[in-house]
This record gives C-alpha cells, structure tokens and sequence, in this order.
C-alpha cells in the first residue's frame, strides 16, 4: 500500500556532505513521523535522526552536531543533510514513515535502504 523510495546516498571522503531523501507514495492519507536509521557491518540497527509530524525532531547524540532532518509535508518525503562525514558513519541508511493508508490504520514502512561509504 506504501512504498518508500530514497536516494543520495554514495561514497564520500571524511568531512564531506551527502543529502540523502526518501519519498513515500502509495495509498497514504497522512504521513505521521519520519526517521532515518543506520546499520553498520556487525552492528544493531540505530535510530539516527527522526521527526514527527508537528516537527519535533531528535538525533542521536553521535550525529548530533553534524546532522540535520527535515521534511516536506507537500511531497511526502523526509531530508537528511548529513555534514562533516566520518568513517564511523558508514553503514546502509533506512528510511523509516509512519503512515496512516486511506480507509484504513496506521502501519510502519521501511525504505530497502541506501549505502553511505565515509573513506580515504
């Protein structure tokens, strides 16, 4: 009923910048909250950046200072503008919405998720 598409991902060298999107379509009567999640090689997957649907935003502290989340209501779709890149931020990036399907409840959708490579 929903699919989320994103994009902007690739590889980088350390403190460069990437601005990753996703754009969810479908069978949507609102989109509620909109985050971003990580996994690296070996790790649990980790909630980088989300925001709900009055703009409240969190970060993870990691990102804290680097990272910025925004969205735009009218196209469905959910930013990170990532700045000053490190190694440790490699890792596959998902796209995560809440979203409430016409005629219908709300349900989690998750992005197949994009490759962002920090190296030298």
């Amino acid at each position: 009923q929903v699919q989320l598409v994103e994009s902007g991902g690739g590889l980088v060298q350390p403190g460069g910048s990437l601005r990753l999107s996703c754009v969810a379509s479908g069978s949507i009567f609102r989109v509620n909250g909109m985050g971003w999640y990580r996994q690296a090689p070996g790790k649990q997957r980790e909630l980088v950046a989300e925001i709900t649907s009055g703009g409240i935003r969190n970060y993870a502290d990691s990102v804290k200072a680097r990272f910025t989340i925004s969205r735009d209501d009218a196209k469905n779709t959910v930013y990170l503008q990532m700045t000053g890149l490190k190694p440790e931020d490699t890792a596959v990036y998902y796209c995560n919405a809440r979203v409430t399907v016409v005629g219908g409840r709300w349900n989690d959708y998750w992005g197949q998720g994009t490759q962002v490579t920090v190296s030298s």
